[in-house]
């Protein structure tokens, strides 16, 4: 009998969180869009420090040699 109890119990909780989570929609919840579109917000705009500028063409490449060099030991073949 007492797990019909908890059963019971743990129902009547999951429904009264339903109910709760429907009432807070509804009370939070904006003006519905007919087109489904997002609302209207604050307009966006660009800061004062923002700057454009053209991407370069070619990209700066620079080639960089390793501090150490080492050496092959004996046994190991030059492969690829």
């Amino acid at each position: 009998m007492r797990t019909k109890q908890l059963k019971l119990v743990a129902a009547g909780i999951g429904a009264g969180a339903a109910v709760a989570m429907g009432a807070l929609g509804v009370t939070f919840a904006d003006e519905p869009n007919s087109a489904g579109t997002v609302s209207e917000g604050p307009e966006i705009t660009l800061g004062e420090t923002t700057t454009s500028s053209v991407a370069p063409s070619e990209i700066a490449t620079t080639f960089v040699t390793p501090p150490v060099t080492a050496e092959r030991p004996d046994g190991f073949a030059a492969g690829g």
